[in-house]
């Protein structure tokens, strides 16, 4: 008795204190998808090596009554964790949060995809949820500007977040962002936060050299205030629908959409793209001169020329077309 009673009293130390966890360096994390049974979960424990001996967790996992009581989530399990550690942890939900990252978005319909991509929610569930908010948000934002919300960063969030949850944790992003000194830029240039996001998404789109982005928004801010067209070419993508668009022709200038430009003074309803945050600060922190027209360098090197007036503009652009055909020659003989 005395042998089977010390035995005993060994084997229940070992289940309650001895290091069952299979970490060596750094912490393993599991993750526990909602719906999850213990069954799942043991095969899921046993499958990838997480513990060491699967027999004594399951034994403390019904006796501590985890079994009934699985939570979803994103757990750590550190170096020498013991059986009772690990349950507490997963039986308490003391979850790991994970990092959301989104950026390189054009249209608001990618974003589901890649903001739900690490969590437990589908992209389905976020795509109702952000429509339901647009329908009953009290701040401005609709269809054509939702967009300019998500500001592309990367974010820490629970695994198991409601879609609901997700959608009002960017819109307090989004006002953390907007503190009182990017407010109180926007308010020196006349724009709502809104519009700053709309030409943002316009300067991004126009050049490829954050270097230019001050620049460029001090062009569009001349001709707002000027009441000029702002001829921005990729709005016209924009509303045309085909990115694959090199070439802007007089046809795509006649598109009756408030996305063109040419046709209507001010700004559109809305981002063409997701602006990121140094483009918003270009348009916050723009450079002040006298610019009105902008071609892109006959060099290919991915910056513009800038002008003051139509008659330089024009002989800007008469250099790039004149290269242009060059290259495109060049590109047929080489074809052939």
């Amino acid at each position: 008795f005395s042998i089977l009673l010390s035995s005993f009293a060994f084997y229940a130390y070992q289940i309650l204190y001895s290091a069952n966890i299979l970490v060596e360096k750094e912490d393993r994390y599991i993750v526990i998808e909602q719906g999850e049974t213990f069954k799942s979960l043991q095969d899921k424990l046993y499958d990838n090596h997480y513990v060491e001996d699967l027999v004594s967790f399951s034994f403390l996992s019904k006796l501590m009554s985890y079994d009934e009581a699985i939570k979803p989530g994103r757990y750590a399990l550190e170096k020498n964790m013991t059986n009772l550690e690990a349950i507490r942890l997963l039986r308490a939900g003391r979850q790991e949060p994970v990092n959301i990252t989104f950026n390189n978005v054009r249209l608001i319909s990618e974003l589901p995809e890649k903001i739900t991509a690490n969590l437990l929610i589908s992209a389905a569930a976020f795509d109702t949820a952000l429509l339901k908010f647009i329908e009953t948000n009290q701040h401005g934002f609709n269809e054509q500007n939702i967009i300019s919300m998500f500001i592309p960063n990367t974010y820490e969030v629970y695994y198991d977040i409601s879609a609901e949850g997700l959608v009002e944790r960017m819109h307090r992003e989004y006002k953390k962002f907007w503190n009182d000194q990017r407010l109180q830029k926007a308010k020196a240039i006349d724009l709502t936060p809104l519009e700053v996001s709309t030409l943002a998404s316009i300067v991004q789109a126009e050049s490829i050299k954050k270097e230019e982005s001050k620049i460029i928004a001090g062009l569009y801010m001349n001709r707002l205030e000027k009441n000029i067209a702002l001829q921005a070419d990729p709005t016209l993508v924009f509303a045309v629908g085909d990115f694959t668009l090199k070439r802007v022709l007089n046809v795509h200038k006649e598109i009756d959409s408030p996305y063109n430009t040419y046709k209507k003074t001010g700004l559109p309803p809305g981002p063409i793209n997701m602006p990121e945050i140094h483009s918003i600060d270009a348009v916050l922190d723009h450079k002040d001169h006298n610019y009105l027209y902008m071609c892109a360098k006959e060099d290919f090197s991915g910056y513009h020329n800038f002008a003051t007036n139509l008659r330089d503009h024009l002989n800007n652009a008469r250099r790039y077309q004149r290269q242009l055909t060059i290259e495109q020659r060049k590109a047929r003989l080489n074809q052939n």
